[in-house]
Order: structure tokens, then sequence, then C-alpha cells
């Protein structure tokens, strides 16, 4: 039996309420845009991808059940409207950015033409939605295992094994299924090439400990979880062959934007000559924007880094700063940027993709 983050059938929606792992695994019905902006602002739902697909298929269902129109002008207004709601739940990831465009465009387009009818548009919307859930699920299993071959040749080209540490949560929990980073360490697996997986507990929200390791658990695939502060250790002392990251963006210079605390990875495989990977789908690249100073960075409660499960842990008083991402320098990037399409040096990345990704968000 597979993880899910999300499950879907036409009229029916439902998410792994991702702050209750790994204590208690229960589903939570989605029935409207309104609830996806909350539970992808939560972060019950998180990591860009699954984001991305709750959104569109939480108006999927509103247009399923008959909201929007009347009328094809009409109802193109109303799905502009509310994926522009959605792109607002977390800024800074791509790829709800840019599914938006996809179903606004496309709905505009099926408006467009002559004797257009509302139930077209409508239908028109939701299957592009649904065609997405499949295709995450396509291209994961593509980043997957074109990254765990360019890893091998580049770290073990004589053969053996290979110990990769990771950092977040970027596998089935994060994705329509089997994951971007973590989806390398599945194929590396699979292949019986993985000799080890190091994930870091991810403060203040501890993804990497809540939920990577709990893939990683569930897959039975063998793994350390260590503490954010020990990866410099890890790298020093525990034979670590390359680090591998996801993507909430990557913009065209090949700048990325990933959950806090990955720049610092990579300033330290750079100093042990450890290859530093980014995986992530081509749907998470903005070759819009060209250097990762256009970002934008968001920045959570303060209470998620002061309280844990409600408990508050720091002194009362102090303050703090709580961003959730920071943004990765391309140089540092040493072994590639993973995508569907292929592996490519961040150089490489915009000419690569700049036939099938447009730009902008």
């Amino acid at each position: 039996m597979a993880l899910e983050a999300i499950r879907y059938s036409r009229g029916s929606l439902q998410i792994l309420d991702q702050l209750l792992l790994p204590q208690q695994s229960r589903y939570e019905a989605v029935g409207s845009v309104q609830q996806a902006w909350e539970a992808i602002r939560a972060m019950k739902v998180r990591g860009a991808p699954a984001i991305a697909l709750v959104g569109c298929l939480s108006l999927a269902l509103e247009l399923q059940a008959g909201a929007g129109g009347p009328g094809p002008a009409a109802l193109v207004a109303f799905v502009r409207d509310k994926l522009s709601f959605l792109v607002s739940a977390r800024p800074t990831a791509v790829n709800m950015a840019r599914a938006a465009r996809a179903l606004a465009d496309a709905a505009a387009r099926e408006a467009e033409k002559e004797g257009a009818t509302e139930e077209a548009v409508r239908e028109r919307v939701i299957r592009l939605a649904e065609d997405m859930l499949e295709q995450d699920l396509r291209d994961n299993q593509s980043i997957g295992d074109l990254g765990a071959r360019h890893l091998l040749e580049r770290a073990a080209p004589e053969g053996g094994k290979v110990t990769v540490l990771t950092h977040c949560n970027t596998g089935a929990l994060a994705t329509a299924g089997y994951g971007t980073a973590l989806g390398v360490i599945r194929s590396l697996h699979k292949l019986d090439r993985l000799e080890h997986a190091f994930c870091t507990e991810t403060r203040p929200y501890n993804q990497g400990a809540r939920l990577t390791a709990f893939e990683l658990v569930f897959e039975r695939i063998p793994a350390t979880l260590i503490a954010d502060s020990m990866a410099a250790a890890a790298m020093a002392h525990k034979g670590v062959s390359a680090v591998i990251v996801g993507a909430d963006r990557v913009v065209a210079n090949g700048d990325t934007a990933n959950k806090v605390g990955t720049y610092q990875l990579a300033i330290v495989a750079k100093h042990h000559s450890i290859p530093f990977y980014v995986a992530a789908p081509s749907s998470s690249c903005d070759l819009g924007l060209q250097t990762g100073r256009d970002i934008v960075i968001e920045e959570r409660p303060g209470h998620e880094l002061t309280d844990v499960n409600g408990v508050r842990i720091a002194a009362p008083g102090i303050g703090v700063w709580n961003p959730a991402f920071d943004v990765t320098p391309h140089e540092l990037i040493t072994g590639g940027i993973i995508t569907e399409k292929g592996v490519f040096a961040p150089g490489e990345l915009q000419a690569a993709l700049s036939a099938t990704v447009p730009s902008g968000s």
C-alpha cells in the first residue's frame, strides 16, 4: 500500500492531515476552494507540487458541483478569481501560480471557441486539473530514476552503494506520489544501490522528523534522523556521498528557493566536496525570474518556532524571525538540477527548459 497525501475521485477530495503525523493518519475532506486555502495555509498539506494539486482539485470540486456562471464568460471570471485566491495561500512555491495560469488560460480558450458552452468550459478545467494529478506522479518517477542514475555515475562510478543526506520532506506526502528528492532515494533503494539515508529534522515544523522519517520507515529504507545542526558532522564523519533536496522555486540562473536550512547544507557540502543536487519538476522552475533575489520569501508566524504542539519552549518576550524558505545560489548546486526532462547544471537549465516551460509564474 502506497502512501497518499491526496485522495481524489471526481466529486471527492481528501487530504492526509500532515500536522497529525506521525501520531495519527487521518484524512480530511476538502469541499471548497476556501477549505483548500485554509489547509494549505495551515500546512495540513504542503510541498509545492501537492499544494498546486490540492488547490486545482478543490476548484474542480466546486465546478463539478455547479459553481460559477451563468455563461462561459462569467465562468471564466469565476475560475480566475478562485485561482488568484489560492495562489495567495503560500506565495513562494511557483507550482500553484503556474497551475493557476494554465487552468485560467485553458478556460479562456475554451470560452472563445465558436459555440462555446458553460458546460464545455467547466469540463475543460476539471479534466485539466485531473490530468495534473496523473502527470505529477509520472514526472516524479522520472525524476527519481534520472536522478539515481546521474548520482551513481557521479558518486559511485565503479559500482557500490551510496549514502545520501536530504532535508525537509520531498516524498509522496509532498507530491501526487513517489516524490522528488526522496524519489531519488526511493529509486536508489530499488536498485539496491543505497547504503543509507540521513534526514534532517527540519526545524521549526519538523517535516523531516515527522514526515520524511515516517516515509522512510514505511518504505523500509535504511535511514537515520539527525538534528539540523548535525549535518556538517554527518558529512565529515558518516560517508555522505551526496546531498539531495527539493525546491519550491528554481529561477532562470539556477538559484533555488527551498525549505529554510537548505542554503547552509549547500555551503557545507561544497566545503566537503560533496555533490549537492536539487530535485524538482519543471513546474517548479520559474524562468521569468532571473535570480534568487527576485523570489518572494514567505514568513511564517512566530509561534511555529517558539511553541511545540501548543507548548511554549522559548523564553517569553524574545523576538522571532521565521522565514519558511531560503535561497541557495546556483554556484553551490554542484551536482545538478534533476527534472523529469533530465539533469542539468544550473547554467544549462534555462536553455534546456525554455522550449517547454513558459517564463513567468
